[in-house]
């Protein structure tokens, strides 16, 4: 099984937020990244914001260094 995981710092934001999500599935990490969307960037839970995490999922682990931005 394969590593997932999500960067916020992959993305555009006027936050810089720094926050890495990581888990052993699309699922799993799915329901970490819509709870930190929109608790933390304030977003509203909708099959488009779903939709648009999944374009940022990767394979592996985060760096540890920030990658470039989009």
């Amino acid at each position: 099984m394969t590593r997932k995981y999500i960067d916020c710092r992959e993305v555009p934001s006027d936050m810089n937020c720094s926050v890495a999500l990581s888990a052993d599935s699309d699922d799993e990490l799915l329901e970490a990244a819509v709870q930190h969307a929109v608790s933390v960037h304030k977003h509203a839970d909708s099959p488009e914001l779903r939709s648009q995490l999944k374009t940022f999922f990767h394979d592996g682990t985060p760096p540890a260094d920030a990658p470039r931005k989009a």
